[in-house]
């Protein structure tokens, strides 16, 4: 059976990774265009286009599928699936067409809920108990398409969305490798998705960061959890911003935003409902430390 796999990220390296040490037959990537990054705006390969080349698989990374010319590239490979994970492109109709056997994809979430390019932030942000990743078919419509699988996973109490999706990740391979095998196997049916259960995970930006501290405890612990590791929730404390890695719900009541004191662990302040302890920041133009460790250097002012 041969597969083309598009992706970009770490999330779709590993993805790769893993159907290549099963033994499946990739006979073209597409990943995104070489990116200028860091100070000296260097290009920069993805994660997906590294791990090809060191396995001598063909690299492809067309800007678009517009022109006739990169969809008779696809064709050219005579894919029977493709398989795409985070390739960070929609595909157009024509390319969907080109495999014998269907595009399938690996989504972080548990179709229908979360379709979008935030799925695992917003789960976290969200406050849910548990997430997961679906093996589902790519039809012209974002994330909508019949689902093949799905697996399940709970989210830790102060796991973050970083620390989530490196386990999404492995999951996520796990479950492209067995849906590939049930490929090799035969015809795979797939299962409409419940169009009430529906909802949607737009992308994050740094206008989120902000911190609430009128909203419940509960809540501003999952906001932080969930824009780290970007864009990082913010608080302004003493007229400066500091970004705010990690929290922990704790103890203690008084009016949102009131500093409750600074203990072993961390800064306490009040929320709407509870409190929460600020156990890492960062000042601006500082590097991450423990709010204790700060502070015994940049006492508080009342």
């Amino acid at each position: 059976m041969r597969v083309v796999f598009m992706g970009t990220p770490d999330i779709a390296a590993t993805c790769l990774k893993k159907i290549l040490a099963d033994g499946f037959e990739v006979v073209g990537v597409y990943t995104q265009p070489d990116r200028p990054k860091g100070r000296g705006m260097k290009l920069v390969a993805s994660p997906v286009k590294e791990i090809a080349v060191n396995a001598g698989i063909p690299v492809f990374q067309p800007e678009t599928f517009r022109e006739e010319e990169s969809v008779e590239t696809l064709r050219a490979l005579k894919p029977d699936v493709c398989a795409v994970v985070a390739y960070g492109r929609i595909l157009p109709q024509k390319v969907l067409d080109v495999p014998t056997r269907g595009c399938i994809n690996i989504h972080a979430s548990l179709l229908p809920k979360y379709r979008g390019s935030a799925p695992y932030q917003w789960a976290v942000l969200n406050g849910e108990k548990e997430t997961g990743v679906t093996a589902m078919y790519l039809c012209r419509e974002m994330d909508a398409g019949d689902i093949i699988d799905i697996s399940k996973t709970p989210i830790g109490e102060n796991e973050t969305a970083g620390e989530l999706l490196d386990r999404l990740a492995v999951l996520g391979a796990d479950l492209l490798s067995k849906t590939l095998t049930r490929f090799a196997e035969g015809p795979v049916q797939g299962m409409p998705q419940d169009a009430s259960g529906v909802s949607f995970a737009p992308m994050l930006d740094k206008s989120m960061s902000p911190i609430d501290f009128t909203k419940t405890a509960q809540q501003v612990h999952d906001h932080v959890r969930g824009l780290h590791p970007w864009p990082v929730a913010t608080m302004v404390l003493d007229g400066k911003t500091f970004k705010v890695h990690a929290t922990r719900i704790a103890e203690g009541s008084g009016k949102p935003g009131e500093i409750l004191g600074l203990t072993k662990t961390g800064l306490k302040i009040a929320c709407g409902e509870g409190a929460v302890e600020i156990i890492s920041l960062q000042a601006e133009g500082g590097k991450r430390m423990a709010a204790p460790d700060y502070f015994r250097g940049h006492p508080l002012k009342a």
